[in-house]
């Protein structure tokens, strides 16, 4: 009796990305070995000609037209909702080179185990093959004042791959990069977050999953290389923008009620100081950005705090048989203590 195949739906996100397109479809095509896969480009209304390009040059290709830019979040809401027949869905950046049986080892793996529900590969540098990539790395945690990092990257500083990180490992949340997650659940638990448009919608959604008891793990047997910065390069304004801000929304939809009391006085604070060292170094555009951030945060409280409410009603649906919040991936102490006082660079100085 053979082994079930579930179905796979690998779904790119595209905007304008025909040059993405043109350099990193052949490898998904080429390496993607998974007997039951359907490959989509879901377009976000792209003026540069990228659907007729891929109709024209990857005819196997299957297109979701989404007629206008939504974003990350919910451009991936609107496409996904139209494939009805996956059960796994596998959120893949058009800027990621993929490599042999990269889907394999992550379905065997999640398969084995119901209580997985989101899963991520390797994440290595396009630009640096041996080292591992900003966006992932080995797999992202939380800091105890919702800071993130990953196994393997620590703010800009991103460690050589010398095998530190080839064990499976449970961890907090898993990049939106190359992000496998059961369809089931994706849709249950109402999937990314719109109003994120970009940055940290997939670590919201992997913080609800494990609010809901599931376990989200990184499987090393699973190597992709990200080129990074596709759609807003590192220190673009809009960027840190929605860095700031959804980090803000997401700790305040997913942290009690007893946490935000003490900690979300203490992340407005820190999110001051950064503005002001960006001032003092200079960089006033990025200043600028993340008090903007704060007030649109602020101002929109209301909204979030209904989302909250949505949230948790979805969370309690969702909920793994007498399965308790899964805290696994959360470091009880600050990084940004542990970087700019310790000095402490790697991830394994942390413990």
């Amino acid at each position: 009796m053979k082994p079930r195949q579930p179905k796979v739906a690998v779904v790119i996100l595209n905007w304008n990305g025909t040059a993405f397109l043109e350099k990193f479809l052949p490898s998904v095509l080429a390496a993607t070995t998974y007997p039951n896969c359907s490959i989509y480009v879901a377009d976000n209304g792209s003026t540069d000609g990228s659907i007729a390009f891929v109709q024209k040059h990857f005819p196997s290709v299957q297109i979701i037209d989404n007629q206008e830019n939504y974003g990350f979040a919910k451009g991936y809401n609107v496409a996904l909702a139209t494939i009805k027949d996956a059960d796994y869905f596998v959120l893949l950046n058009s800027d990621v080179e993929v490599t042999a049986n990269w889907i394999e080892p992550i379905i065997w793996l999640m398969e084995r185990d119901a209580l997985i529900a989101a899963c991520q590969p390797k994440i290595r540098a396009y630009w640096q093959k041996t080292h591992f990539e900003y966006a992932g790395a080995a797999g992202g945690w939380i800091d105890y004042f919702g800071y993130v990092f990953c196994r393997g990257r620590f703010f800009d500083v991103c460690e050589e791959d010398k095998g530190q990180y080839d064990r499976m490992s449970e961890v907090f949340w898993a990049t939106g990069a190359a992000l496998f997650v059961k369809a089931s659940l994706y849709r249950q638990i109402g999937g990314l977050d719109d109003d994120f448009f970009a940055h940290m919608e997939e670590i919201d959604l992997c913080w609800r999953l494990k609010r809901a008891g599931y376990a989200v793990v990184y499987c090393p047997k699973s190597l992709v290389y990200h080129w990074g910065g596709g759609s807003l390069p590192q220190g673009s304004p809009r960027k840190t923008y929605l860095n700031f801000r959804n980090n803000l929304i997401m700790l305040f939809k997913n942290f009690s009620r007893l946490q935000l009391l003490f900690i979300l006085p203490i992340r407005l604070l820190l999110d001051i100081i950064a503005a002001v060292k960006s001032v003092l170094s200079g960089n006033t555009m990025e200043a600028k950005a993340i008090l903007k951030a704060q007030w649109h945060f602020l101002k929109d409280l209301p909204k979030w705090y209904h989302k909250r409410q949505e949230d948790k009603q979805l969370v309690e649906l969702v909920r793994y048989p007498q399965a308790r919040s899964n805290l696994t991936g959360i470091y009880p102490h600050s990084i940004i203590v542990d970087y700019f006082l310790r000095g402490k660079r790697y991830f394994h100085e942390l413990f």
